[in-house]
């Protein structure tokens, strides 16, 4: 075997370890009746993705878990893949056709698709490579992505089922749409974002029996006076281009402000349309003033007034966000162009009464960030609070529990009033719905009934068939004249199948009946309404089961002002520059050792330096080990009479740390299990213990075994965390008859006995060593120089403590 280096040089050592440990199959797992499973699959990256430390910090956690239950003997499966990413991967390649002159539209959608795969056979295995320079100990030989075919044919199986049972409908609903994507979005989809924007008040001229008759929006000082006369009723708006589509101006029923003029109508400003005043609960008294405009084609309220108060919808806007149906001056101007210039012409003819400056939650595209726009649209759904009941019961009953536990009331207040999904989306990349059309039973979706006001009925539609095969003809009418859906589902609908469809959903395989459910699952905050709480219900719907047990939300990863990393802000850590600086173990370590549970990681470049100083420590303590033991390696250790005081000590705190550790890791407080370790490794062991029997450890066999033992143990405890390092000195120090691989090795176990008067000699031998050098360096006395030292025993044990402190003493300080 050859020597060890000097040093200890990462670039030397993971990628060849990495290597042997994929080529001895150490990451498959396979269903064994005789052992414990023990799953966890992995939050699927974008396959657009690149290694951030985000994904660092995550798949760091997952790895811990996944390598700590390999070595206390579980069948462990970490599952891994990627997600097809739909809006996001269909705008990388867009970018790319742009730049040769083209879109999309004009490959057309076959040509375009085959752009897409091309890209994703080229670039979609980046991330995958990346995770395995973090170590990551996925078993690669299930690798699945949300496109592949069993995948899709597990996408097929669920809608169809979802559909069967009346929980999937298609219908005209108040939609998030983003024109620079030109899709619809979830609401998770379009974080609604606190903006600096305007309050515009505008006039529109009353109508009451042929005369103008005016109406201020302003309250009189006596609540029971009639409103003060004028020409108008003023609204307050913060979207005045929506305005070309108005079909009424509501009022509350009891606001004595308007109380009369309900039933009147008033003119549009700029269309000369007339439209209804009417009256609603819904209408805030309190907001501008208390009179607003109704657009049922563009504002989630306003679409619930226009269906109960039977207003018409008109649509204002195209796709792209350019307004349609409106009068020849604004026809064809992108929206916010279409508010400049409104808001010009209204103030010319004096209906733009004032503007007030206006804080208010804007929704934007989480992929372009582009300000989304209500409009109403003929889309596909699922039915939530079906779903959503039993999902909530399981996380009240604890069988699946959250940690912190502060987010189980996230999710519960958030499943308490979830809304219905929208699942279509108006792109090319991604499963297409298994929706089918037949135009002699006119079911097809054209473009204008898109944008009808009708209301499709929630159940089976004449001429629309849903199925997992492509159909041939029509059961209806025999027509052969079927079209699929254009749409594809959003991209999280695969994705919440994954804990079951990765295991070989809607087949029954071993793999499903074995690994299923899951035990565990790692994830940040943002994603737990878009992922975490559709897997619940998915899971409970589909298996009827839960799919795992637990539920880990890490923090996200900031600079040390707390800052989020961006690019915008340039203070961006790249973790590959940091592994190709300092090392896996070295990133993997200071992240994990950086944050609390659920807390966020602080973190700069200067800080993994204690990653990499651990790793270095780790080594010169193997260095010395190998130069100074002549004792082969064994697993027996010494009779307890052969035994120093140091000796005891050592392997007490040795067996308290396997607790400790152990412990915070069940509780998923990894920095506290890291902690335990490193206080062990580098303080007692390395610091103390080493220190105390370095003067006869060569011709003591008893102490050559024990510092043989605790290291190798050490090396067990502290690989989940540092898998390079510790694999590496494992070859060098482990005991002939051991597993060749850390990899096969088994978990240290507390024996629970405690030798306390040995601990209690060692930590007065430790205090008192601390105490006499900082007093030397208080008073910055040379260590050649001797000095006097007065130490007070207790009667009871002097002898032993002198025989023990005293020769220690001399040498040490």
């Amino acid at each position: 075997m050859k020597e060890l280096p000097p040093k200890y040089n990462p670039r030397d050592v993971e990628t060849r370890l990495y290597s042997q440990w994929e080529a001895n199959g150490y990451f498959t797992a396979r269903p064994d009746p005789t052992r414990t499973p023990y799953t966890i699959v992995i939050p699927p990256p974008n396959v657009t993705g690149r290694l951030h430390m985000g994904h660092a910090l995550n798949h760091t956690i997952q790895d811990i878990l996944i390598r700590w239950k390999r070595l206390q003997g579980a069948n462990a499966l970490w599952v891994p893949g990627t997600d097809h990413a739909g809006i996001a991967t269909q705008n990388v390649v867009e970018k790319q056709l742009a730049k040769e002159g083209l879109r999309r539209q004009d490959l057309g959608r076959e040509k375009f698709l085959e752009r897409v795969w091309a890209w994703k056979e080229q670039y979609g295995n980046t991330i995958i490579t990346q995770l395995k320079r973090l170590g990551a100990s996925c078993d690669w030989s299930r690798t699945r992505f949300t496109m592949d075919e069993g995948l899709s044919h597990a996408v097929a199986e669920a809608f169809v089922k979802l559909y069967e049972q009346g929980l999937i409908y298609r219908g005209n609903y108040i939609i998030n749409w983003c024109p620079r994507c030109q899709t619809a979005l979830a609401d998770e989809e379009a974080p609604r974002k606190e903006t600096p924007g305007k309050l515009y008040y505008l006039r529109y001229p009353l109508v009451a029996s042929g005369q103008w008759s005016v109406v201020s929006g302003e309250r009189s000082s006596t609540s029971h006076q009639s409103p003060v006369t004028s020409h108008f009723i003023v609204v307050a708006t913060t979207r005045p281009e929506t305005m070309l589509g108005d079909t009424a101006v509501a009022v509350h029923p009891t606001d004595k402000r308007y109380k009369a003029l309900i039933g009147q109508s008033v003119m549009l400003p700029l269309v000369n349309r007339q439209i209804p005043i009417i009256a609603d609960q819904a209408i805030d008294p309190e907001f501008g003033t208390g009179a607003v405009k109704v657009t049922p084609a563009h504002d989630p309220v306003d679409f619930q007034l226009g269906k109960q108060h039977r207003l018409e919808f008109l649509n204002v806007m195209t796709d792209d966000g350019h307004m349609v149906n409106v009068p020849q001056p604004y026809q064809g101007l992108d929206r916010f162009e279409c508010r400049a210039r409104l808001l010009s012409d209204l103030e010319g003819h004096g209906l733009l009464e004032k503007v007030e400056e206006h804080l208010h939650a804007v929704g934007h595209c989480y992929r372009c960030n582009t300000v989304v726009e209500p409009r109403l649209s003929l889309q596909w759904f699922v039915k939530m609070k079906p779903l959503a009941k039993p999902a909530i019961e399981a996380v009240k009953k604890k069988q699946i529990v959250f940690t912190p536990a502060r987010w189980t009331k996230v999710y519960l207040n958030w499943m308490d009033n979830i809304q219905d999904w929208c699942i279509s989306r108006q792109i090319w990349w991604g499963h297409r719905l298994p929706v089918y059309y037949c135009h002699a039973c006119q079911g097809q979706a054209t473009s204008d009934k898109r944008q009808a006001t009708r209301e499709t009925p929630q159940g089976r539609e004449p001429g629309v068939m849903v199925s997992k095969t492509t159909p041939i003809r029509c059961p209806a009418c025999g027509s052969t004249d079927l079209k699929q859906d254009g749409d594809v589902l959003d991209t999280w609908f695969s994705s919440w199948l994954w804990p079951f469809s990765t295991l070989g959903w809607p087949q029954r395989t071993k793999d499903l009946g074995y690994f299923y459910p899951t035990d565990a699952l790692v994830t940040a905050p943002e994603i737990i309404f878009f992922w975490v709480a559709r897997m619940i219900m998915a899971g409970l719907f589909v298996m009827k089961d839960i799919p795992f047990r637990r539920v880990y939300i890490h923090g996200t990863v900031r600079d040390l002002t707390g800052k989020k990393m961006s690019k915008s802000l340039g203070n961006i850590i790249d973790p590959l520059e940091i592994i190709g600086q300092f090392g896996a173990d070295a990133l993997r370590y200071t992240l994990v050792t950086s944050t609390a549970v659920g807390t966020d990681v602080l973190i700069s470049e200067e800080k993994f330096v204690v990653g990499r100083n651990f790793a270095n420590k780790l080594w010169n303590a193997a260095r010395f080990i190998l130069q100074t033991c002549s004792e082969p390696p064994t697993h027996a250790l010494p009779p307890r009479k052969a035994l120093s005081l140091f000796d005891r000590a050592i392997l007490d705190d040795l067996h308290v740390t396997t607790k400790q550790a152990t412990v915070e890791l069940e509780r998923f407080r990894f920095n506290e299990a890291a902690d335990q370790i490193y206080g062990f490794i580098w303080h007692r062991l390395c610091d103390w213990y080493i220190e105390f029997i370095k003067p006869t450890i060569r011709e003591t066999p008893a102490s050559q075994q024990v510092l043989r033992h605790a290291f190798e143990q050490s090396l067990r405890l502290l690989h989940p965390f540092m898998p390079f390092v510790t694999e590496e000195l494992w070859v060098h120090v482990r005991p002939p008859d051991a597993p060749p691989s850390l990899m096969l090795a088994s978990w240290p176990v507390d024996k629970g006995t405690r030798d306390l008067e040995a601990v209690e000699i060692v930590r007065t031998l430790t205090q008192i060593t601390t105490a006499i050098r900082s007093i030397r360096a208080e008073f910055r006395i040379p260590p050649a120089v001797s000095v006097e030292a007065v130490v007070t025993l207790p009667a009871q044990r002097r002898d032993v403590l002198r025989e023990t402190l005293e020769p220690q003493l001399k040498r040490l300080v």
